[in-house]
C-alpha cells in the first residue's frame, strides 16, 4: 500500500461528488472541520490534565 497518487485522489473526489451530489459536500466539509476542532481541543485538554497531574507528583 503505497502513497495516494494524483490520480487516485481525482478518482476518490468525483466517486463522492457523484456520491453525495454538489449542494452536499460543503454541509459535509463543514460537519469534518467541526470534528476535527473538538478533536484537537480534547487532546489538548487531555495534555493539560497530564500536565497538571505531573506537577501535583
Amino acid at each position: 500500500m503505497g502513497r495516494l497518487g494524483v490520480t487516485e485522489i481525482l478518482v476518490i473526489l468525483a466517486v463522492v461528488l457523484l456520491l453525495f451530489g454538489g449542494k452536499k459536500i460543503p454541509e459535509l466539509m463543514k460537519g469534518l472541520g467541526s470534528g476535527i476542532k473538538e478533536f484537537k481541543n480534547a487532546a489538548k485538554d487531555d495534555q493539560s490534565a497530564d500536565k497538571k497531574e505531573e506537577e501535583t507528583k
